[in-house]
């Protein structure tokens, strides 16, 4: 009843000439006269339609084509494929372990011997974390460390891979008389209220590769849940997240092989360089990019997950999606490069229920592509009808996170 209403209220709500064109077409008809109208638009602008892919699908039904099995460059779409094989290696609520030990002793708030920061390549370590992390040092009695700060890689910090760029980071966030603007402006954004730490590390910073013999472990910061963090990926569209995790996952042909199969195409429709998306070369034809987006959502909800969990939506969320014009509760990943835009996602409609799209355009006009392909989800949904109750895919069940929760850090030992 609910359905019948809303279809009855979206039909008179349309213009004249397009109730007629309702009544007279079935949906399947209109959807493929402004598949040719956008191809045109795009033509007339001096883009040819054979540089162009779309691929619209129910999970029962082919509703779209548009050179669907080729494929071509997809940018940042890649990240699909990236969250895909990580999600399939690793538990949705998988953590990075980052852990702090010390040598000597402590007396009178100073650590008489080293700070040892052991990394554990957490993608999503940045200031916040950080922070928290330096305040869990205070409360252990450290305010000071006359000897060195020795980090055990893998330590990333801040997106960086580089562990002396991360470890000169780590300290700077441990003594807030140190602190950068940047740093000021993520405890404001993020902390405001907790305390400000104050640890001084007097001595050098050294690298080894193994733990320091006599140590003892004092905290473990658990990072966030691999969910969140594919959906912080998937949210900004980062890219050094996007390299880490494709890493975890075996590599870019790992990745590749990995969507391939859970998307059910051939493997010469994903061809990929890397997890991120950078560069022309990642390949991946409209067809796998919904078999991906679709495999994904049937893995996550085995997982009592969605595709909410770990897509941004469209009037939910800052990040890619925050000044496009898709309708309410679209899931979306972007993917832009200097020459490609490429938009893919799923909406709920009332006449096929959860619908795939797959929007890959090649040419130098980043905005007109980007409005164009808004308009193209706008038609799908007005077409196919708005649901008034999306599908389970569309609700989140993840819990509330945020950056830099003492909560995340364990106490070990004390003096």
């Amino acid at each position: 009843m609910l359905e019948l209403l809303a279809t009855l209220v979206w039909y008179w709500g349309q213009p004249r000439m397009e109730k007629l064109q309702l009544l007279l077409f079935p949906p399947e008809v209109a959807l493929h006269q402004y598949r040719d109208r956008y191809l045109a638009t795009l033509a007339q602008a001096g883009f040819s339609p054979h540089q162009q892919g779309i691929w619209v699908q129910s999970t029962q039904q082919l509703l779209v084509n548009h050179q669907g099995d080729r494929p071509l460059s997809a940018a940042s779409v890649t990240k699909i494929a990236t969250s895909l094989a990580v999600l399939e290696k690793y538990p949705f609520d998988y953590r990075f372990l980052t852990r702090i030990g010390t040598t000597g002793s402590i007396q009178k708030g100073v650590l008489r011997g080293d700070l040892i920061l052991i990394g554990g390549n957490d993608p999503l370590f940045v200031w916040e974390e950080a922070i928290a992390i330096g305040n869990a040092l205070n409360h252990l009695g450290i305010r000071q460390v006359q000897g060195n700060l020795v980090v055990v890689p893998p330590l990333r910090m801040n997106f960086s891979p580089d562990p002396e760029m991360a470890a000169a980071q780590f300290k700077l966030a441990l003594d807030h008389r140190r602190w950068t603007p940047q740093i000021e402006a993520a405890y404001t954004d993020h902390l405001k209220g907790q305390p400000r730490p104050q640890v001084k590390i007097l001595g050098a910073t050294r690298f080894q590769s193994t733990i320091p013999a006599q140590v003892t472990l004092r905290l473990e910061h658990r990072s966030l849940p691999l969910g969140e963090i594919v959906r912080q990926m998937n949210l900004y569209s980062n890219n050094e997240i996007a390299e880490t995790l494709a890493a975890m996952a075996g590599g870019a042909a790992a990745v590749a092989q990995v969507a391939a199969r859970k998307a059910n195409v051939p493997p010469s429709e994903i061809q990929l360089i890397n997890g991120s998306g950078l560069g022309e070369e990642n390949r991946i034809s409209p067809r796998a990019a919904c078999g991906m987006l679709l495999a994904l959502q049937e893995m996550l909800a085995q997982k009592n997950h969605s595709l909410a969990d770990v897509l941004p939506m469209a009037g939910r969320d800052r990040g890619t999606l925050e000044h496009r014009q898709l309708p309410a509760a679209t899931l979306a990943k972007t993917g832009s490069l200097w020459n490609v835009s490429a938009l893919v996602g799923v909406l709920p409609t009332a006449k096929y229920g959860t619908v795939c799209f797959a929007l890959l355009n090649r040419g130098d006009n980043l905005e007109g592509f980007r409005r164009q392909q808004d308009r193209y989800v706008q038609h799908l949904s007005q077409t196919l009808q708005p649901s008034p109750q999306p599908g389970a895919e569309f609700q989140s069940t993840a819990t509330a996170f945020h950056l830099g929760d003492p909560q995340r850090i364990k106490v070990l030992a004390v003096e």
